[in-house]
């Protein structure tokens, strides 16, 4: 365990604290268990015992505690807190979650080894016969089970559960798919384990603007309480520093800080030392700029156009297809470009066939819809295979000319100018996620489509080709 390194005499002076101060006090806890070590905690340490004890006394039932590599949090929010939590709770389950089942067992053992240590000051001890180290009950009748976030958690319900690091490195964090898999574990697998009144409390150092901390708060900023404490302090610094100055100096002082951030880069500095992630530089939308308005605008400039972009591959075990995606886009009176709706979904062709009609009777007929062509007799049979269903409406084929960079370039420039507008809806995060990942993300379906559709807008008909219903109805 870490802890602050402070004079051996004033550590000394706490060793030999009552019992009862103890299992009333977590500060007084970690004060009895650092103390031998010539340890004492820290202000920032201080800051988060007060947290962690008021998530005991249900003050609030959701803490997220984000600090920078190295600060000790895990010591006191993985350690200290579940032994001293059990002399509160002494019948309630604890769920502890990390990115890896062997980083959840070795808080396990250390908490464990901890309540063993001191199973007189605590009151309780661990039932003798209990060996595993990830899965164990206390005298008390309190339970503790570990697990990664991969493995399985379903059986168990908990009173109090513990995500500590639950990303493992920047290729999990830079990757949309390791993204969605841990907050659908979150959303799925772990809130559906929690007993009523349990509390949740949320531990790591951030790595993306969308990791699930972002989202978390992005969705439901006033149910967590915030502990957010960067390396150098910023303007109204938490712990009432000075700008710049060390969360940690008795640990790593000013001079040490600033070799660390010149090692690291800014963009890792931003994120796992300050808390405050940024874009990967150089991508092509500044989602930023983009403007989520709450209300469609009633009047456009423009007419309002759908454009598809079709996936050519359903969706089977093992396979990650792209998406057919139909984006609906508008200019406001102001000039600016309104996204409207974006339908997404994985199917055959028969099930993309009934969202498209189903689509455009729910867009109305003055909505253009907007067809990909494909090169050869095989693209043209399609379009005109669409235009049959879609008698009635007007509908436009184009086909695709340059890379999807430079098609993609024009409404990247209205985006850099923050003239795009997006309703708000549950398909906000998928659509900016993909445009902040673009061009390196795993899927482009939907700049795809946003591209056609600013094209459709823009464009005179002329280069596309404008499809005669009725005859193509014959």
């Amino acid at each position: 365990m870490s802890g602050s390194a402070n004079d051996p005499r004033e550590a000394t002076r706490f060793v030999e604290q009552p019992t009862e101060a103890i299992r009333n006090s977590l500060e007084h806890w970690a004060i009895h268990v650092l103390a031998p070590q010539g340890q004492m905690p820290a202000a920032h340490h201080k800051a988060l015992l007060s947290e962690l004890e008021a998530i005991s006394r249900g003050q609030n039932d959701r803490l997220m505690i984000l600090m920078p590599p190295g600060s000790a949090k895990s010591t006191y929010a993985s350690i200290l807190f579940p032994a001293w939590w059990f002399v509160q709770h002494p019948r309630s389950s604890i769920l502890a979650a990390s990115h890896t089942a062997d980083l959840a067992a070795h808080f396990a053992r250390q908490v464990r080894t901890l309540i063993t240590e001191h199973d007189e000051q605590l009151g309780y001890r661990i039932v003798p016969d209990n060996r595993a180290a990830a899965r164990w009950q206390t005298t008390g009748h309190g339970e503790y089970f570990a697990a990664g976030i991969r493995g399985p958690i379903t059986g168990r319900r908990a009173d109090l559960a513990i995500i500590d690091d639950p990303v493992k490195s920047w290729a999990m964090a830079d990757s949309p798919v390791e993204r969605e898999y841990l907050w659908n574990w979150y959303c799925s697998d772990l809130t559906t384990r929690l007993k009523p009144q349990a509390r949740v409390i949320l531990i790591m150092t951030r790595w993306h603007e969308e990791d699930v901390a972002g989202r978390l708060l992005a969705c439901n900023r006033d149910e967590w309480r915030l502990l957010s404490l960067p390396a150098q302090a910023e303007d109204a610094d938490p712990l009432g520093r000075t700008p710049g100055e060390p969360l940690w100096p008795e640990w790593e002082n000013a001079d040490a800080i600033l070799r660390k951030r010149t090692s690291v880069g800014e963009r890792v500095w931003s994120a796992l030392f300050q808390q405050s992630p940024r874009p990967i530089e150089g991508g092509l939308f500044r989602v930023d700029r983009v403007q989520v308005i709450e209300h469609p605008p009633i009047d456009s400039t423009a007419s309002t156009v759908r454009a598809w972009d079709l996936a050519a591959t359903i969706a089977d075990h093992g396979r990650d297809p792209d998406w057919t995606v139909g984006l609906k886009l508008c200019r406001d009176v102001t000039g600016r470009w309104v996204v409207l709706d974006v339908e997404r979904l994985r199917g055959s062709p028969y099930d993309v066939e009934k969202a498209i009609t189903r689509v455009a009777d729910d867009d109305g007929r003055l909505v253009t819809i907007g067809l990909p062509e494909d090169p050869g007799q095989a693209g043209r049979m399609q379009v005109s295979h669409f235009a049959q269903l879609l008698a009635g409406y007007r509908v436009r084929a184009s086909r695709e000319t340059g890379s999807k960079i430079t098609r993609a370039a024009p409404i990247a420039s209205q985006v850099e100018a923050g003239n795009l507008l997006i309703v708000r809806a549950d398909w906000n995060y998928s659509f900016l996620e993909e445009l902040r990942d673009f061009p390196l993300g795993r899927k482009d379906d939907q700049v795809d489509a946003l591209s056609r559709a600013f094209t459709m807008l823009t464009d005179s008909p002329g280069p596309a080709r404008r499809l005669s219903v009725p005859f193509l109805s014959r």
